[in-house]
């Protein structure tokens, strides 16, 4: 083992560098070890969250949940038409609907009451896949 002895006025230190290399090595490879794990930890809760939620947006069912009640509750701002992918009628919607000082959300509202009567393959293949933007 050595040692450093360094002097300030009546006091000294003395540091055992050996001793203080090993622990600072240790803690080192320790924090190492805990950065790997924490990282691959990282990716695993990552690619799960990324895998339910592909499972929750593939779903046509939820989107037309979503739909539904975003057209009913905000009929008049035309999210629903959004959330669906139809950005041009969105705007028309919200357009109308400012023009007309929101009466035209009567057309959103009646849109979401649509929506959540259909059944979920009429309603995929009809708005998602046949892509029909009003009614």
């Amino acid at each position: 083992m050595k040692a450093i002895k360094l002097n300030f006025g009546n006091q000294s230190i003395v540091l055992f560098y050996n001793i203080y290399y090993f622990y600072i090595s240790k803690q080192l490879t320790m924090s190492e070890e805990n950065n790997k794990s924490f990282e691959e930890e990282a990716k695993e809760t990552a690619n799960e969250f990324k895998e339910s939620w592909n499972d929750i947006t593939d779903n046509g069912e939820n989107k037309k949940l979503l739909a539904g009640i975003l057209g009913i509750l905000f009929g008049s701002l035309g999210i629903h038409k959004f959330v669906l992918g139809y950005n041009k009628e969105g705007v028309i919607q919200i357009v109308i609907s400012f023009v007309t000082c929101g009466a035209a959300g009567i057309v959103g509202f009646i849109e979401g009451i649509i929506y959540l009567t259909k059944s979920d393959e009429d309603f995929y293949n009809t708005y998602q896949v046949g892509k029909r933007p009003w009614f």
